[in-house]
């Protein structure tokens, strides 16, 4: 939680002032919570890309324009379909004394031992969903799947993560399999 953003006061409510925001490098940008009011921002294009970039679910120390320090986590992101630019982000003020609920991302590392012998590498889930206290909230989970041959998976419930952290994704849903490629085949049809 060491990372900190500035959200600023909003210049301009209409959609041409957004738009000329933007165009500045600066985000339109909400904050709601529960029992808070929503409030308008904006935030340095620069400094938001950089934030996402290392950690997009990161609980981040806003400052906002009356100088106050808030914990945020970047709800959601819109962006130009065909560019990828931001065109606005939500925040959502966290509660650092009640537990919440979040997405992890699954990092796969290692060569499956089940690919040198013609096996496909066949992932299903790239993040699985957890409820903790807010600084226990894990950037990401790296799992070696080295070890897996032909006919091999992994579920969720083979995840280990450390105590306070409760899975809330079904722990029987396969995240990864090494399948034969006659399988593959099979499927597809």
């Amino acid at each position: 939680m060491s990372t900190f953003i500035q959200l600023n006061k909003r210049t301009g409510e209409t959609k041409s002032q957004m738009n000329q925001a933007r165009k500045q490098g600066r985000i339109p940008a909400v904050l709601y919570g529960i029992g808070k009011d929503t409030l308008s921002f904006e935030v340095s294009e620069k400094e938001i890309t950089d934030v996402l970039k290392k950690n997009p679910r990161a609980i981040l120390q806003a400052k906002t324009a009356d100088e106050n320090m808030v914990p945020v986590l970047v709800q959601n992101i819109q962006r130009e379909i065909i560019s990828g630019k931001l065109l606005h982000i939500d925040f959502h003020h966290v509660n650092m004394s009640e537990s919440m609920d979040s997405k992890v991302t699954i990092h796969f590392s290692g060569d499956a031992i089940g690919l040198k012998s013609g096996g496909v590498l066949q992932v299903e889930i790239y993040e699985v969903e957890v409820r903790c206290m807010p600084n226990d909230l894990p950037t990401s989970l790296e799992v070696d799947i080295s070890g897996l041959a032909v006919g091999d998976q992994l579920l969720v419930s083979d995840l280990i993560f450390k105590d306070g952290i409760e899975v809330l994704t079904d722990p029987s849903t396969v995240m990864i399999q090494i399948k034969t490629v006659h399988e593959e085949i099979e499927e597809t049809a």
